[in-house]
């Protein structure tokens, strides 16, 4: 393995675990079956996402096997990594149509020729009853409720469902099924990777090794990057809505997005840091950065959605440099048409309304006809009203 791939494989890993033995699985002649679990709890994959999609096409292109296991039966328990209350249960329809939008949007990533799509209700509904009860017997509740979020819960009373239990344990048996011999997950699963490692030892399998990578921020910089926050660049997002989103983040949060969704190696990146010091504008290196990602989704499409960009924020009537407006709000969220008057965009809200109703404002490249739209605290926003006005707005 050359040191650039291992150099793309290793960036922006928060960790490796065993270090040692996972460095001696990618520089040995041995295909490797790679595995990264995704549940079909929404129906939209974004950015934040392809955090490890993008490691997984780094092996598929070395030559490994790569899974990607959807979890229609575990997305039937629901992880409660990170949450402080029982998730909702989703029923298998929801489930099921969720998972068919996941297989059309991961080949934007991933070669379909080169993935071993697997569903983890292949062996987990038709597993025996005597092997269910092996497969719990690996794992001790005392150990269990050394989990933080567990933790935390049972301290505070929270309630803790006993199928909540069976989650971690039901993901670990999963690489006993496919014999992984790399997991790739998030910051938030470090517990259940780790789990993973002991249900394979139960079963007289070698241990998997696993990488965790840290949970994208989103637009605002701040929160990781989700649906229900309203900060997330979707992958089925219009090239021209994904390159002005992209353009949309801060200057430091690039460097972030480089590290973590970039393909350039680390020279590259360096130089680009070199070249600001040196006197350029960061908004040019920030259009690599969109271009990039832009033709990963949309090939073909990343250098016509810059000059779409220009057009519309540099030679057209909104002014090159976006103003940047910070608004402090009381509750988690406030209408769309308040803000745009508390910001000085519009004389009133009674105007916001009129404008909203002409489809004359867009957020972050998204029209807007809803009067009632609202924007969430901790976000930040790119707000386009006609052709003429334009502003970022952080909302603390």
């Amino acid at each position: 393995m050359s040191k650039d791939n291992l150099e793309l494989l290793t960036r922006g890993a928060e960790e490796i675990i065993p270090e040692e033995s996972f460095l001696e699985q990618i520089k040995s002649k041995k295909t490797l079956r790679v595995k990264a679990g995704f549940d079909p709890t929404s129906p939209d994959l974004h950015l934040g996402h392809t955090v490890l999609l993008n490691k997984m096409k780094i092996f598929q292109d070395l030559g490994h096997e790569v899974i990607f296991l959807i979890g229609d039966f575990t997305g039937l328990v629901g992880d409660p990594s990170g949450v402080n209350e029982t998730r909702p249960v989703l029923t298998k329809e929801q489930l099921n149509k969720n998972a068919e939008t996941y297989k059309k949007q991961v080949f934007k990533i991933l070669d379909p020729k080169k993935t071993e799509i697997r569903f983890n209700s292949e062996w987990m509904q038709e597993i025996d009853p005597s092997e269910f009860i092996k497969m719990l017997s690996s794992y001790t509740v005392a150990r269990m409720l050394e989990r933080d979020d567990f933790s935390k819960r049972y301290k505070s009373q929270q309630p803790i469902s006993i199928h909540e239990f069976l989650y971690p344990i039901l993901q670990g048996f999963d690489s006993v099924k496919l014999e992984a011999d790399i997991e790739l997950g998030g910051t938030d699963q470090k517990f259940n990777l780790l789990l993973g490692r002991e249900v394979q030892k139960h079963y007289d399998q070698k241990q998997q090794s696993i990488l965790t990578v840290p949970l994208l921020e989103g637009l605002d910089g701040v929160k990781k990057m989700s649906k229900s926050l309203g900060n997330y660049i979707a992958l089925e997002d219009s090239p021209d809505d994904m390159f002005g989103k992209l353009m949309s983040i801060s200057d430091d949060l690039m460097w972030r997005y480089f590290s973590l969704l970039s393909f350039k190696s680390d020279q590259d990146i360096n130089g680009f840091k070199d070249e600001i010091e040196d006197g350029a504008n960061p908004r040019d290196i920030k259009f690599i950065l969109a271009e990039e990602i832009v033709e990963r989704f949309h090939p073909n499409k990343g250098l016509i959605s810059k000059e779409n960009f220009i057009n519309r924020f540099q030679k057209g009537t909104i002014s090159q440099e976006l103003e940047e407006i910070a608004l402090k709000i009381i509750p988690e969220e406030e209408l769309l048409t308040r803000i745009l008057k508390e910001s000085n965009l519009l004389n009133s809200t009674s105007e916001a309304m009129r404008m909203i109703k002409q489809g004359a404002v867009k957020v972050n490249e998204e029209k807007v006809t809803d009067t009632n739209f609202s924007l969430k605290k901790g976000t930040s926003n790119l707000v386009t009203i006609g052709k003429k006005k334009a502003a970022k707005i952080n909302i603390n």
